[in-house]
């Protein structure tokens, strides 16, 4: 996407020292651009950890370039199966994750000469950031029917789009999940606003999708995450388009907190609620996200405070009283009865376990 009329993706490998991997520090916008070098395999797992990148997608490309930087530190087999367990322990709840680290693993162990090794690990991962931005304008494409079709029965009014957290270009590599069917909309001229959820404690929506949103011009307002519902019964909501960190085979959708509850909204003032999201974000293994996908639990410290920018510096203040607790969820999950359809790179479905099955029937097997 564009950033100041420049192209950027998320991710990259230095052109003047290849060995070097190269990221948006994400946590400095929309304030300050910050790019980030990673080292080494420890750096990408702290990039992931701290959440320096974020997002299913990204997390994924990030893990696979940290088996790539492993493997310029260490071959040995023992040294890569650590690497990537290390990786794997960053953030639980995203499938993009295990994925990638499972996917760079057999690659590499598959070869023995050492040079090799470091040569598959940076192909891997290479061809995984290609896939990733593939899925995601294939996304964008299938997303955009159904934003054409409301746009249609508007007599061409701006269609009025709520997302939730950040599921655009910045959680992926290029174009987004959610908001690649946005991205579609706007360039083939079909008139659109977003309400942008704020998304705490973290902000992701207040401060990267409108970031986003307002480097490519397109029209938003951001809000609390608890005016949703209000806007949906006011008939202000045309469609909600969120993204996934892990989806079940029946449907069931992680994704950041707070979805649950738009999507309980849109449930019960017949607005359509889409999930758009990767067939890497699927996991076949599972087939009830309420009881089996694990949720990452964050520090009380990201409720606690905020960070803003005060004119000329990033600050953080202090909320809530000193000796008051607090409970920091980082997901939650939305049943699939509540789901209208997932948006992926292969079509849209329903969001159910013959919905699914009948765009990736490779998974049948799994059964």
């Amino acid at each position: 996407m564009l950033v100041h009329g420049k192209h950027f993706r998320t991710i990259w490998l230095d052109d003047a020292d290849p060995t070097q991997v190269c990221v948006i520090d994400q946590r400095s916008l929309p304030f300050e651009w910050r790019v980030e070098t990673l080292q080494s395999v420890s750096d990408a797992a702290r990039a992931i950890r701290e959440m320096h990148v974020r997002g299913a997608p990204l997390i994924g490309v990030t893990a696979a370039f940290g088996i790539y930087l492993a493997t310029l530190e260490s071959t040995s087999n023992a040294f890569l199966q650590e690497a990537g367990s290390w990786l794997k322990q960053t953030r639980p709840t995203a499938v993009d994750l295990f994925y990638a680290v499972d996917r760079s693993m057999r690659a590499v162990l598959a070869v023995q000469e050492e040079s090799a090794r470091v040569r598959i690990a940076r192909q891997t991962a290479l061809e995984m950031a290609e896939e990733s931005v593939e899925h995601c304008r294939k996304i964008g494409e299938h997303g955009l029917s159904l934003i054409r079709a409301i746009s249609q029965k508007k007599n061409g009014k701006a269609v009025n789009i709520l997302t939730h957290c950040n599921a655009g270009w910045l959680a992926c590599i290029d174009y987004g999940t959610a908001l690649a069917p946005v991205y579609q909309a706007w360039s083939e001229g079909i008139p659109l606003h977003v309400w942008v959820d704020e998304t705490r404690p973290r902000n992701q929506g207040a401060r990267l999708t409108a970031f986003e949103l307002e480097q490519q011009g397109i029209p938003h307002t951001v809000i609390v995450d608890n005016a949703g519902g209000h806007l949906m019964q006011q008939g202000m909501v045309d469609l909600v388009l969120v993204g996934s960190d892990r989806t079940t085979r029946n449907g069931d959708v992680a994704n950041k907190i707070g979805t649950y509850l738009k999507a309980l909204a849109a449930y019960d003032n017949q607005v359509p609620f889409y999930v758009a999201l990767p067939g890497t974000s699927i996991d076949p293994a599972l087939t009830d996200g309420v009881r089996t996908i694990p949720v990452e639990r964050r520090g009380e410290e990201e409720v606690k405070a905020i960070e803003g920018w005060d004119g000329r510096k990033r600050r953080e203040v202090q909320l809530t009283p000193a000796g008051s607790p607090a409970l920091n969820f980082g997901f939650d999950i939305t049943p699939a009865r509540f789901v209208t359809g997932l948006i992926t790179e292969r079509g849209v479905c329903s969001a159910s376990e013959n919905g699914i099955l009948g765009l990736f029937p490779e998974w049948k097997r799994d059964i």
